[in-house]
């Protein structure tokens, strides 16, 4: 009995040990597959095609065995420097170029996992063209809806039809009740007459109707007013969210690639706009990477023609060059001016404060509403994080000195000035 306990307990242990194995190595493909894309992709292809550096089809069969492949993506600048062979004939054959050392930027984990990738890459299923349609509209995309201004007018159509009907209805039973009584038959009144007697007769209540309507409608100006420069989608009732000249996914790029929203938005640190990316930052991956896993080719030759490539011949042609006509979803009237660096690098906010969670974004969109009134309750709120900036030392002893009696340590942006008409408006 004790026997059999003991083996069920190292058989369940095996198991444990055998899952925990699987999954380790799992996890090991997966971020190979993503240090790749992160680091290697710009100059490499798993075909034949070269880029900046050599295609890494069948690599394996063409390096040495053992760890120099490990040695060479780690350090290669030193295996040419200590006169390997096979090093040296590579440095030769891309102009004396070397590539870049990942000693310091990646861990020997990362390396290996990125070698097992590059040796034995998984094979992608291509989606279907249903699977390919269903993913490009997933997450946020246009969802048809009944446009409410229809809804509106089948309303007021069905209410005239029914005031026509009950109109007829109440005159035959007035006849009736004529009939009976003995009274002459009553002629029909037209609805604009009946409509000026009912108002007459009731004066005092159209008066009370007519000042909670004019109330109403105020009110609904005033909150127009506070949403000037907004773009908003009435028919879904989402965000604005554009049709992009090319179907560009910050799923794909930002979410599953984890590329960093500043290497496309790369004066979001510098300057007070965010800047669109160029096409030449779209090549930089683009080279290399002509089908993507949604679209194909499809999309990616729109970056091609913009950029005036031959993804053939591997040649551009300046004269063929034409800008990406880009739309702008996050818009703010002229007379308000903000300052990403200010906010992002000073006030450390998130992009995903203001933009929302664009990694899971198919389509962009505007999810939040950017009006005053949001900016200022998020300056009412928001804390300025002066522990440990020198910028901040005499502004914050000067702040306690003013709240000294609300025994305050911590200040909003508001309490900082930061609601000032001339912050904004100027």
């Amino acid at each position: 009995m004790m026997k059999d306990m003991s083996r069920n307990a190292l058989n369940f242990l095996f198991g444990l040990i055998l899952v925990g194995f699987v999954s380790i190595n799992h996890a090991s493909a997966a971020d190979g597959k993503t240090v790749f894309k992160q680091n290697c992709a710009v100059c490499h292809a798993l075909t034949d095609q070269k880029i900046t550096g050599p295609g890494l089809k069948a690599v394996g069969d063409r390096v040495p065995k053992g760890d120099w492949l490990f040695n060479w993506i780690k350090n290669n600048d030193k295996l040419i420097k200590g006169g390997d062979a096979y090093a040296v004939k590579i440095y030769k054959e891309n102009g004396n170029q070397t590539m870049t050392v990942m000693e310091g930027t990646l861990t020997d984990d990362e390396i290996k996992a990125v070698e097992a990738y590059i040796l034995n890459p998984p094979v992608e299923v291509k989606p279907t063209a249903v699977a390919s349609a269903g993913s490009a509209t997933e997450g946020n995309e246009d969802e048809k809806g009944v446009n409410p201004l229809y809804i509106l007018l089948a309303v007021i159509v069905i209410l005239a039809i029914l005031t026509v009907i009950l109109r007829g209805v109440r005159l035959s039973l007035q006849n009736v009740n004529n009939a009976k009584e003995g009274a002459e038959e009553a002629e029909p009144v037209s609805f604009y007459e009946e409509s000026k007697n009912w108002l007459g007769g009731h004066r005092r209540f159209v008066a009370v109707c007519l000042i909670v309507l004019s109330c109403i409608g105020m009110k609904s100006c005033w909150n127009s007013l506070f949403r000037v420069g907004v773009y908003y989608d009435w028919q879904t009732g989402k965000g604005y969210h554009p049709e992009q000249p090319i179907k560009f996914s910050h799923k794909i790029h930002a979410g599953d690639n984890a590329i960093a929203c500043q290497y496309c938005h790369n004066s979001v640190e510098k300057s007070r706009h965010a800047g669109i990316p160029t096409v030449n930052i779209c090549m930089n991956c683009h080279k290399g990477i002509q089908e993507g896993a949604v679209t194909g080719t499809k999309e990616i030759s729109k970056i091609y023609a913009a950029a005036g490539f031959d993804p053939k011949a591997g040649t551009y042609d300046v004269s063929k060059q034409n800008p990406i006509q880009w739309i702008k979803v996050h818009n703010l009237p002229d007379h308000v001016y903000f300052n990403h660096s200010q906010h992002v690098v000073v006030g450390k906010i998130e992009c995903a404060q203001c933009h929302g969670d664009v990694k899971a974004m198919t389509t962009v969109e505007q999810k939040s509403p950017l009006t005053m009134k949001w900016c200022i309750e998020c300056h009412r709120k928001t804390e300025v994080a002066m522990a440990g900036n020198a910028y901040y030392d005499r502004l914050h002893e000067a702040l306690k000195e003013k709240y000294k009696k609300e025994h305050l340590n911590t200040f909003t942006v508001a309490q900082m000035g930061g609601i000032e008409c001339a912050k904004c408006h100027y």
